[in-house]
């Protein structure tokens, strides 16, 4: 009896698991469903027994609650994925500013896109960006000069892998993803893009409309009243998320007549921090000059100081230029027509025996106080030689390099004689470095064939380490091109030249000869400078060069466009330098002149900011129309 009943037991056992779907079926086993629920077999539609309760008159083995047979498909109804994506159909569009764009159609099956670039056509794929599923289009700033070569693929992605678009090449001079910008308030005159200034990132910008004539003050103030000729402007644009807007307007907090606010400008490393020199300013005396602070707050500008000279006096034009360090707490400021007959470091300012010799005052913050820590004058002081025509200061503040474009000596190299003046106006420049707040000079230093009338010391511009050193010499007459060609060649008057000197311990030397890749006369290569902040990338300003190209590496040789103005790129690698592009504005006209002093690089070298103070379009803000010629002289700037 006990035998039956267990009997009976046990059928009763085999009948429940059958119904709950367990027992031997491979199908039930716990371990046989995959991480998603995806299981063909392996678990009910929401918990109930398939063979206990009648899911709404469905046969209780045939089909589960969704009416989907048990073995056939997960939860959702989705189907397993059984191949990566078909291939996206992708188009490239350059567009401003500094934008390509990718479009594309959706492709079935993908769970994210991939963006691959071969940034030079040489060093080979590599992803850029990840774009989640369902996207048709992505924007990808660049930088243009860099890119004129690239190539993109646009993967489509799933479990199973990727399927690749086909190559994306880039082509043309892509002129028309040149960011163009102008002011709110143009008008003809104005010299807006006289100067320009980055942020280390490249998304701060400012610039400088130095004949501007509105009477507003400070922030954001009245452009249309142009009660104060020449009084001067400065913009401040901001970039978020690619997009460029006007942040502010900015004014002197004592605009006046000729006072050229924004002759100069530099910015600290995070955009926060603006000096801009007035050269003309002429509290206390006339054209005695000035400097102006100003500081950002939550998107808000406000003047935050007002500097003049220890010893102002008529038209010594203090602030003509201007340095800041990366964190905005050191200013030097270049008076190139100072009269004093001092040298070296804190020297007698009341002598004004030399006129027009120049010099350059160092000042420091603290909290929001300013206060003088030095007065530099050269070595070898002496009327005319405008010291302080041009400074820069490296990163930390502590090394300083001056221009005196006029100086008269005939010595080559480093620290040989000042006391030759046998070539007027050949120019030099001088280094100084601080130690524990005190300045001493470290170089003076001459190009490797100083010649009369060279100019060098026309621009200048120093690495963030302080460790590398541009030099431009406008009047340089060599016919040679390129890098490091023949010195001795007088052939092309005025045709112009770069230098660079790096340094060693304390030791200066001459690392490179640099000329246009189209030198020719009265071109002036070496207007204006800017290096990268590890010295790799230096853009070089030709103000009067003539092509009429448009974009990047158009004909150089066509000379059509008289004083248009050109930018070269160069780069660096072990030690060796070659030219990388060579850019002209989008709507390059005679004139203009591209890259006459205006020119700003971010401190990767991937943002190149070039002003032509005397393009004419009429057009206001940002990607206007750069057709209109009917306010000359107005200005515009050019992002790359």
């Amino acid at each position: 009896m006990i035998w039956i009943k267990r009997i009976c037991l046990l059928a009763l056992c085999l009948m429940f698991l059958s119904a709950c779907g367990g027992g031997g079926s491979g199908d039930g086993d716990v371990g046989g469903g995959d991480v998603g629920g995806e299981d063909v077999g392996g678990e009910d539609d929401g918990g109930e027994d398939d063979g206990g309760e009648d899911d709404g008159g469905e046969d209780d083995g045939g089909e589960d609650d969704e009416g989907e047979d048990d073995g056939g498909e997960d939860d959702g109804g989705e189907d397993p994925v059984t191949a990566a994506p078909p291939a996206p159909a992708a188009t490239l569009t350059p567009t401003a500013t500094k934008t390509f764009a990718f479009s594309w159609s959706d492709v079935s099956e993908e769970t994210e896109y991939r963006l691959l670039e071969n940034p030079d056509g040489d060093s080979g794929y590599s992803e850029v960006a990840v774009i989640p599923a369902d996207s048709t289009e992505y924007n990808l700033m660049v930088s243009l000069p860099q890119r004129v070569n690239a190539s993109y693929i646009l993967q489509a992605c799933n479990s199973l892998g990727c399927t690749d678009s086909d190559e994306l090449f880039v082509t043309g001079s892509l002129a028309e993803a040149v960011g163009y910008f102008k002011a709110s308030n143009t008008e003809a005159d104005d010299l807006f893009g006289f100067q320009v200034a980055l942020s280390a990132d490249g998304r701060v910008m400012a610039v400088a409309a130095a004949q501007e004539n509105s009477g507003a003050t400070g922030s954001n103030g009245d452009q249309a009243d142009n009660s104060v000729e020449y009084s001067g402007a400065v913009y401040v644009f901001t970039q978020n998320n690619g997009v460029w807007t006007q942040q502010a307007y900015l004014k002197a907090s004592n605009p006046g007549h000729w006072d050229f606010f924004g002759v100069s400008l530099s910015l600290s490393a995070d955009g926060g921090v603006l000096a801009v020199g007035a050269r003309g300013e002429s509290s206390n005396a006339f054209n005695s000059g000035a400097v102006y602070v100003f500081t950002q707050s939550a998107g808000v500008w406000s003047q935050q100081a007002h500097i003049k000279a220890s010893n102002t006096q008529q038209s010594d034009e203090f602030g003509d230029s201007l340095a800041l360090s990366a964190d905005g707490s050191t200013l030097a400021v270049g008076a190139y027509a100072e009269d004093s007959s001092a040298t070296g470091i804190d020297g007698n300012q009341a002598d004004n025996s030399a006129s027009a010799s120049g010099a350059v005052y160092v000042f420091t913050q603290s909290g929001d106080t300013w206060s003088q820590q030095a007065y530099i004058k050269a070595s070898n002081t002496e009327e005319s030689d405008y010291f302080g025509h041009r400074v820069a200061l490296s990163s930390n503040g502590n090394v300083l390099a001056v221009s005196a474009n006029n100086e008269d000596s005939a010595a080559t190299g480093i620290d040989g004689n000042q006391a030759d003046n046998s070539a007027t106006n050949s120019g030099a420049a001088y280094v100084f470095s601080r130690n524990d707040g005190t300045w001493s000079q470290q170089a003076y230093i001459k190009a490797s064939n100083p010649e009369e009338n060279d100019w060098f010391g026309s621009s200048l511009a120093l690495s963030s380490d302080g460790h590398v050193l541009a030099v431009g010499a406008t009047g340089e007459d060599s016919a040679a091109t390129g890098i490091d060609g023949n010195q001795a060649d007088n052939a092309v008057d005025f045709a112009g030249a770069v230098y660079v000197f790096t340094q060693s311990g304390d030791t200066w030397s001459q690392h490179a000869y640099i000329k246009a890749s189209n030198a020719a006369e009265f071109d002036r290569f070496g207007a204006s400078l800017a290096l990268s902040a590890d010295s790799r990338v230096l853009a070089v300003g030709t103000e009067a060069e003539d092509s009429s190209a448009t974009g990047i590496n158009g004909d150089e040789a066509d000379d059509s466009a008289d004083s248009s103005g050109a930018v070269y790129l160069f780069s660096q690698n072990a030690g060796t330098w070659s030219q990388q592009a060579y850019v002209k504005a989008p709507n390059t006209e005679g004139g203009d002149l591209f890259g006459s002093s205006g020119i700003a690089l971010s401190s990767d070298g991937s943002v190149l900011a070039v002003g032509a103070w005397d393009e004419s379009s009429t057009a206001t803000g940002i990607n206007g129309d750069q057709a209109d010629n009917s306010a000359e002289g107005s200005g515009a700037v050019y992002l790359y």
